[in-house]
């Protein structure tokens, strides 16, 4: 997609946070794109960015394979704002001195605020506030036309600008919330010494997207895999508002979706926006090819290969299509492209990975430029209902990765029912969408109960219920006794088969969200 507004443009060197530096951009109303720190200097003057800021990164400036950039960014008269190895790339460059430092910073710090011209315009001079260090590296010497403007006890060069070049650098970590005013920082760079405006809008990517989703499609024919989750669901629904009937929309039951989604999620596409969709369900096809298999990657694959053979079949009952829509999301954009090196490989396993090949189809991808959060906006701004933008992740191969051992209808139904008692609980009691997930994990074990006066040997389900900001870290979450109560309660009386259900409270790492 063709962006006209005005961006920051972000050169990663590697760092954690680096997908946060964007996110907080943006949540500023300002377009952000992440760029690997080697792209060519035509390449980076061509994208017409009002800013660049540095990311950190893990890296030493002095040591021989460190990322650098060329010197002339500097000179091309746009602002930058260097953070962490950003600032020290930017002092070593320019003829500072960088070196390690026997007293390292990691954690809350307290900052203190020399000069609040420009960088920290709306703090105190002489304030303190709290900021997040991760640094062994820090500025000796600063180069020539640079002044500190804020100081720490163990960093006198915490925040250093050279005013005349628009050049900034700050030792910490102004875009986590460990930084508590940080925002606030970013925003004077991107305001008051970028100078830009706070456009991007979700609104405004709506009418655009649909502008250029109609001059590139003409009166050909969109194809998009429906299966139920956040992003194919919003991506179906706003390629339809632009094309209408030239969008076919295939959502396909694969035997092992949760409890009512083929039926709810067809229900909502077709009744309440009308868009023209072949629902599919291929269940017993899909289960006959799982039936006993009891590797969690051969599962994956069975489901995979099937899911392709299942569309491309349905695919060509409709006749020539053109492009296949998918709802490929900026992060996996971002993760293929190495800050070592740019890469145009999207993800192989993304979506509906195989079929673009396959059918030798055009990607038609309206989100690739998003993230998962500014997806739910766009949704909300269509209309979709809450209960389905802002679902919880579920899994491409579904519950039999949920199943730990063979699939099999019997288990399949027992995970299903016990699932969606965990969903109803969470829901009633206002948690379902303040965690990023919470499901049921049917055990390959079971255990001795007592039943009335009867003795039973059955099955387990493991409750996971964990939070997280993107699925890359997560802590498990602290739910109240009466609710786990009321759920273990709830699956041993209603779930026939079941006589035991445990909490799992790992945290990933060093466990995953998922068991298998």
């Amino acid at each position: 997609m063709s962006l006209e507004q005005e961006k920051i443009v972000i050169l990663d060197f590697g760092s954690q946070y680096t997908q946060l530096i964007a996110r907080r951009v943006r949540e500023s109303k300002v377009y952000s794109e992440i760029h690997p720190f080697n792209i060519s200097f035509e390449k980076l003057a061509g994208l017409n960015p009002r800013g660049i800021i540095l990311s950190g990164g893990p890296s030493n400036v002095y040591d021989e394979a460190a990322p650098i950039i060329e010197k002339r960014v500097f000179e091309m008269g746009i602002p930058i704002l260097g953070i962490c190895y950003g600032m020290q790339l930017t002092c070593h460059l320019l003829e500072g001195k960088v070196e390690p430092h026997n007293k390292r910073e990691y954690g809350k710090a307290d900052l203190v605020i020399d000069n609040n011209d420009d960088l920290f315009k709306g703090f105190s001079s002489g304030e303190a506030i709290q900021v997040w260090m991760s640094h062994g590296d820090r500025a000796a010497e600063l180069p020539s036309g640079f002044e500190a403007v804020a100081h720490s006890d163990n960093c006198p060069y915490a925040a250093v600008r050279n005013a005349a070049k628009g050049i900034y650098g700050v030792q910490f970590h102004p875009e986590v919330v460990h930084t508590p005013r940080g925002v606030q920082i970013l925003e004077n760079f991107i305001f008051n010494i970028c100078g830009c405006s706070p456009t991007w809008t979700m609104k405004s990517f709506i009418q655009q997207s649909i502008e250029e989703i109609r001059a590139r499609v003409g009166d050909r024919k969109v194809i998009c895999g429906c299966s139920g989750g956040v992003d194919s669901t919003v991506a179906a629904v706003l390629i339809d508002k632009a094309i209408g009937k030239q969008l076919t929309s295939i959502f396909v039951d694969n035997g092992v979706l949760r409890k009512n989604e083929f039926v709810s999620v067809s229900t909502m596409l077709k009744d309440a926006f009308h868009i023209n969709l072949v629902a599919v369900d291929a269940s017993q096809r899909f289960l006959k090819l799982l039936d006993g298999v009891e590797d969690p990657e051969k599962k994956r694959k069975i489901i995979g290969n099937e899911f392709i053979n299942v569309f491309d079949e349905e695919a060509g009952k409709l006749g020539t299509i053109d492009f296949l829509a998918q709802g490929t999301l900026y992060p996996d954009v971002i993760e293929s492209v190495s800050f070592k090196g740019p890469s145009a490989t999207i993800k192989s396993h993304h979506n509906v990975g195989g079929l673009p090949e396959k059918m030798n189809l055009e990607l038609l991808e309206p989100f690739r430029e998003l993230f998962k959060d500014e997806v739910r906006e766009i949704g909300k701004e269509l209309g979709i209902p809450d209960e389905f933008i802002h679902r919880q992740p579920f899994p491409g191969p579904g519950l039999a990765i949920r199943i730990l051992g063979p699939v099999n209808p019997v288990d399949l139904e027992l995970l299903r029912e016990s699932d969606a008692i965990i969903i109803e609980e969470f829901k009633a009691n206002d948690l379902y969408y303040k965690v990023w997930q919470s499901f049921a994990v049917l055990l390959p074990v079971k255990t001795v109960g007592v039943m009335g006066d009867e003795r039973t040997y059955e099955k387990v389900i493991a409750l996971r219920c964990v939070e997280s900001r993107d699925g890359m870290t997560a802590d498990w979450v602290n739910v109240p006794y009466d609710i786990l109560g009321k759920i273990s309660n709830r699956i041993i009386n209603e779930v026939k088969g079941v006589n035991r259900v445990v909490y799992d409270i790992s945290s990933k790492p060093p466990s995953t969200i998922e068991w298998e």
